[in-house]
Formats: structure tokens, sequence, C-alpha cells
């Protein structure tokens, strides 16, 4: 099912990305008022009126297939079975991370159960600056 999805896929912008070209390539109704003004190459590719024909009728086709292709990717999207809980109720449960405490200056120092690392030291009571940021 996964492989039949990813070349409906590929159809699709294939189809897509010929349609785009061959859109850009067409003329657009006020081609032929500029042709009879000095443009001069309103019939030079395909003919005066075959570039019309080939290329609209290839254009139909391309995008006729990219509407197939669209209706069946959405068929197949559909197709697939729905799980009938919510997405957070299938979301793995992990356990929340110890809060930190922020040192309030002259205020005991909190222990953090490691008798190794000090705490951290409050900042002078007149300091300014980057002397009142806490360290860690």
């Amino acid at each position: 099912m996964n492989v039949l999805s990813s070349v409906i896929l590929a159809v699709q912008m294939l189809a897509a990305l010929g349609m785009i070209g061959l859109i850009l390539i067409q003329h657009g109704k006020g081609a032929d008022m500029g042709a009879s003004f000095g443009g001069g190459s309103s019939g030079s590719l395909f003919g005066v009126s075959g570039s019309a024909n080939f290329l609209s009728r290839t254009t139909a086709v391309l995008a006729t297939v990219f509407f197939v292709a669209t209706l069946a990717l959405a068929y197949l999207s559909n197709s697939r079975p729905v799980s009938s809980g919510s997405v957070l109720e299938s979301a793995p449960v992990s356990a929340p991370a110890p809060a930190q405490t922020i040192p309030v200056p002259g205020a005991p120092a909190a222990t953090t159960g490691d008798a190794a690392t000090p705490a951290p030291a409050a900042p002078a009571a007149g300091a300014e600056g980057a002397a009142q940021i806490p360290t860690k």
C-alpha cells in the first residue's frame, strides 16, 4: 500500500511539472495581436493553429492525470485505519525533570543532596551589574 501511494505521488508530481511547463509555453489570447505589430514569432514552432491544439490537448490530458492521482491519494489516505484515541494518549510517558531553585540573596543555601557540590554564593549586599547574576 505504501509503494502504491509512492508511485501515485510520483505520477502526480510529474503531471504537475508537465502542466506547469506546457502552460508556460502556451501563448495567451493577445499573442496574435502582438504579432501583427511586429512580434513575428506567433507561428514559429508548431504552426499558427497547430500549437494551440497540441498544447491544449496535452495540458488537458495531464490535468486529468493529475486529478485522478489526487483522488487516488485521497482514497488511499482515507482507507487507512484510524485510531479511536487521542494522539496525546498514545505518547510515551516520561518522568518530569527535577525543579531547579533560584538562589535568593539572604536566604539559607539549599543543599542538592551532593555533599561535594557547594551551594552557589549569594552576591554581596551592594553589588551592581553582573555581580547580581547568580552563578552555577
